[in-house]
């Protein structure tokens, strides 16, 4: 990563839009221009993939597709794809700071349904069906697995007849020939979102704009992966899990939290050489300049928990695969910009696994402070590492202010007091400046802090349903007043992508823009 940079936390479907959730549209670009205006060198955003049951992009119907939501309806229509009537007059959701999931899920097929049926009349049919040759390793299998949900009402792989939860050759063929026009429109809307994503992503590189992408450890179980590759994961005969993944009780959660992901087989993969998580992998790398890789220390041991379970209490540690697995990512792809969430518990071997790994490890500043869990003077300012990423906290935590409302006194007082903290400034702007201030080559900050946003802007609570991922900026919110802010402060710390101006002693040439106590004007 370069050196000294800078970046902003915020989920695709987060973004304005008037179409009841962010998009890779107007507002996508906007938001780039925003990034390029405040001297930021990345846009982290969350998983991208079709989101399943609780609406959490860390629990998707495929680990290859990206999510419907996400296909920008304007841009569309710009291509003749849409008339301005077959979606402008649905009512996408009461509160344009809210996604409504509801809504999408009932709407939303429909309009991308019209748009993939003038697809196959139109002047791109044929890259479309050049595209579905190029990518059927994933493609096929995703389509079919979601004509079939559609045909089941929904329901789940595994309370599908028997011949397409085992996946019978004979069956399979049959739905594909019957299932022929939902197949075709499952394979449009990934071609619709992949030929946005790269406008995308060509628009953010033009801009000096690289892009951080998020890969969840585990898939869900009612998923593509799962379905078309169970060799991969702990089932049992019946093809249902024997454990499944998780994270045992500590200071935040007396009962853990229970993922219910399947947990990979790590010895049958390795028989392989890793072959499906590798694939995965490459996978993300032609989406994302960078990838964060959640749940690191998974990798080193993982928490089991039999499947069944109403909680994580009566979970064990598993030996995972540790460096097999990512001395055969190099081998295969080569050395490609990771990033390791190393949060949470961590034993001496995880720490050695990230220091073998030579992935920069995440530091949340909130955790500098809060006495619940012990607090950690290793993620202090002061303590930071170069070669590790700084975060003021991240989609699982509060925002800056909101940590301020949730905090003990005692851990407000000693970030207040650590921090330089007062009113004037605004405690969320202080908590910025101490990471963007620390030896950290990279510090990403969250939207909603820049916005000085309380717990209302909080995107996600682990171990609880309902109400999250569902946080959206309104228009003009992040304006050039706040760009050229956040500007100023990169210079200050060193972490514009500019080259840095230094005078005729070589010395940094700083702009007045501290005032007499180090804090942000």
């Amino acid at each position: 990563m370069t050196k000294r940079a800078a970046g902003v936390l915020l989920p695709v479907t987060s973004l304005p839009s008037s179409y009841g959730v962010g998009t890779m549209g107007a507002a996508a670009r906007e938001f780039v221009d925003f990034l390029a205006a405040a001297d930021q060198a990345y846009w982290q955003m969350l998983p991208v993939g079709p989101t399943s049951y609780g609406d959490s992009p860390y629990q998707s119907f495929s680990s290859y597709a990206g999510n419907p939501y996400l296909i920008d309806l304007d841009d569309l229509a710009a291509e003749g794809l849409l008339d301005a009537e077959d979606y402008q007059g649905i009512a996408w959701g009461a509160e344009p700071g809210r996604v409504d999931y509801g809504r999408l899920y009932r709407e939303r097929t429909g309009v991308l349904a019209q748009a993939v049926n003038r697809l196959l009349l139109s002047e791109q049919a044929d890259d479309f069906a050049l595209w579905c040759e190029a990518e059927a390793s994933w493609l096929d299998d995703y389509a079919l697995f979601m004509a079939l949900k559609d045909r089941h009402e929904g329901r789940p792989w595994w309370e599908w007849p028997c011949e397409f939860q085992r996946r019978d050759p004979d069956a399979l063929e049959a739905a594909s020939e019957e299932l022929a026009c939902q197949v075709g429109f499952w394979k449009g809307v990934q071609f619709l979102f992949y030929s946005q994503w790269n406008d995308l992503r060509d628009y953010a590189h033009s801009r000096g704009i690289e892009i951080i992408g998020d890969m969840p450890i585990y898939v869900a179980r009612d998923s593509a992966d799962v379905w078309a590759h169970p060799q991969e994961f702990q089932l049992d005969e019946t093809l249902t899990p024997t454990d499944v993944a998780g994270c045992p009780p500590d200071g935040f959660s007396a009962t853990g939290q229970l993922w219910g992901n399947p947990l990979f087989d790590w010895d049958a993969m390795e028989e392989n050489g890793y072959e499906w998580f590798v694939g995965r992998t490459a996978h993300m790398f032609r989406l994302f300049d960078v990838l964060r890789i959640d749940h690191f220390r998974g990798f080193d041991t993982y928490y089991a928990v039999p499947f069944g379970d109403d909680d994580a209490c009566d979970g064990e540690w598993r030996q995972g695969p540790g460096m097999r697995l990512f001395h055969a990512i190099r081998e295969q792809l080569g050395d490609q910009r990771i990033i390791a969430e190393d949060l949470g518990f961590l034993t001496d071997t995880v720490k050695q696994l990230l220091a073998d790994s030579g992935y920069p490890g995440m530091k949340v500043l909130e955790f500098a402070f809060d006495s619940r869990d012990g607090g950690g003077r290793g993620y202090q300012p002061h303590n930071i590492p170069s070669h590790s990423v700084a975060y003021v906290g991240t989609h699982d935590n509060p925002t800056a202010l909101g940590w301020f409302e949730e905090a003990e006194l005692e851990d407000a007082a000693y970030a207040k007091a650590y921090l330089g903290l007062n009113e004037d400034e605004g405690y969320h702007w202080g908590m910025m400046r101490g990471i963007w201030a620390s030896p950290a080559d990279l510090a990403v900050v969250q939207a909603q802090d820049l916005l000085g946003l309380g717990s209302e802007g909080r995107m996600n609570v682990p171990s609880t349903l309902g109400g999250n991922w569902t946080w959206r900026l309104l228009p003009g919110q992040l304006d050039d007043e706040l760009a050229a802010k956040v500007a100023r402060c990169m210079d200050l710390y060193e972490r514009a992508p500019l080259a840095v101006d230094e005078d005729a002693d070589g010395e940094r040439a700083v702009e007045d823009d501290l005032d007499a106590h180090g804090k942000v004007a």
